[in-house]
């Protein structure tokens, strides 16, 4: 008696379904293919502009860059500039500064440049939070061209051995610049157009 009752629920609940729910989904029109993904990678790939309009941390960074680029031997060799955007696409953009970004907390702030120049530690600590906030930002199409621009990158920088790490020092203030460019909704105009 009881999988009988079960039975009739079960049958009139895939009736009501049938008659009532399956028309609408029919006919209810699908979002564009990859429309959900590429608005979350968008989203994703967004940090606040408010991040970048402490004028605290703003200062130490160009500070410290500035200090530090007296000591660059090399004039003729830039890491950071429009370089490293050839056959980027826009969209891929932050995802590529976020990657550059944490290969130089990683690779050049938090080693001895640490104890040999202030601030260090403050800005690292702020652009690995940034980093952080950028941790569900993807590429998106195929990662051969972003992959190839930071090798290249890495190369030029351990090929310049320690004078590598003091341009890539000299350079956070255009790390800094490329960042809230690539990463924010509203560009700041004209933000890249020291030292290109």
């Amino acid at each position: 008696m009881a999988s009988l009752q079960t039975f009739a629920k079960s049958f009139s609940g895939w009736v009501f379904f049938c008659c009532c729910c399956l028309p609408l989904l029919l006919t209810s029109p699908l979002p564009p293919k990859g429309a959900r993904l590429a608005s979350t990678t968008h989203h994703a790939c967004r940090l606040n502009k408010t991040s970048f309009q402490q004028s605290y941390i703003r200062n130490r960074t160009y500070t410290l860059a500035k200090m530090v680029q007296v000591s660059d031997e090399d004039t003729d060799n830039r890491l950071i500039g429009q370089q490293i955007y050839v056959n980027i696409k826009e969209n891929n953009r932050c995802y590529l500064m976020k990657r550059i970004v944490e290969i130089v907390v990683k690779d050049v702030l938090l080693t001895e440049a640490k104890d040999r120049y202030p601030y260090v530690e403050e800005v690292a600590q702020f652009l690995a939070s940034l980093t952080s906030e950028l941790n569900r930002c993807k590429f998106s199409g195929h990662r051969e061209h972003i992959e190839k621009n930071l090798e290249e990158m890495k190369s030029k920088m351990k090929q310049l051995g320690e004078n590598g790490k003091t341009k890539a020092i000299g350079e956070l203030d255009l790390l800094f610049d490329y960042l809230e460019n690539a990463c924010t909704d509203a560009p700041k105009k004209g933000g890249n157009k020291k030292k290109n």
